[in-house]
């Protein structure tokens, strides 16, 4: 049977509608390997609104990274709470970010990581909710990746202009719910060093969207694990040295 991108994005859009989560997506519909899961992922993308930003992250400082757009609809620069009620669960991440200053548009040579920093404007502390369109997070994981990477919404905090002395394995970050410490350590990002996920964005995994765009928030993956919370939960992050961002689910 011949893969059906468009079923598996069909499906994916009707839960978002609808609040049917699914058990598994369709039959001949389910990808099995990168490559579908990018396709399925486009087709979803060009449905949701403007780009206005990318996840990305890696199983380990040496793994091929995977990713996912982010859309305009689902990013937040402030403290305005969320209704839990908008999602089907509320996973909290502590992540650190990156705003770019420039546009990096596909070309035939590789951008180098000199050319991905002089592109990056700012660091930022981020929070990402985790959300999914299947009944829990638990199912086949390249599904998951063709449903935005299990992403639900982005908040991005305070802007950071001098961001290239920062060593993001190294920065201590606290991650509060209602005041009280839920994660406190140091690194935590299985990916490691974060700029080489921005490269790899920037050579490979945005080409299909004309590449990498001024504006553009990048979110490089979690620090603190996703960590499910009830409504009534505020939510702060903080990472040393970098700064910190705060929302709320109601």
């Amino acid at each position: 049977m011949a893969f059906d991108a468009a079923a598996a994005a069909a499906a994916l859009l009707q839960a978002r509608r609808t609040r049917i989560w699914l058990e598994a997506l369709p039959e001949g519909a389910r990808p099995a390997d990168m490559e579908e899961v990018q396709a399925i992922q486009a087709l979803v993308a060009a449905e949701l609104g403007p780009l206005a930003g990318w996840k990305v992250g890696a199983a380990s400082p040496d793994a091929e990274p995977g990713c996912a757009p982010l859309h305009a609809q689902n990013l937040r620069f402030d403290a305005t709470p969320f209704r839990a009620a908008d999602f089907n669960i509320t996973g909290i991440e502590a992540e650190i970010g990156y705003r770019m200053g420039a546009d990096l548009p596909p070309r035939d040579a590789p951008y180098s990581r000199e050319e991905v920093m002089a592109a990056i404007a700012t660091m930022h502390p981020t929070i990402e909710i985790v959300d999914t369109r299947f009944v829990s997070l638990g199912l086949d994981p390249l599904s998951h990746s063709a449903d935005q990477t299990s992403h639900g919404a982005l908040v991005v905090g305070p802007a950071l202009a001098y961001w290239q002395r920062i060593d993001p394995p190294a920065v201590p970050v606290r991650l509060t719910f209602n005041g009280e410490v839920a994660v406190e350590h140091t690194g935590g990002n299985s990916a490691g060093e974060p700029i080489r996920l921005v490269q790899w964005l920037a050579n490979t995994g945005a080409r299909r969207y004309g590449g990498l765009k001024a504006g553009m928030v990048i979110t490089t993956g979690s620090c603190t694990g996703n960590i499910l919370v009830p409504p009534g939960t505020r939510v702060r992050a903080e990472f040393q040295g970098v700064g910190s961002v705060e929302t709320e689910i109601q």
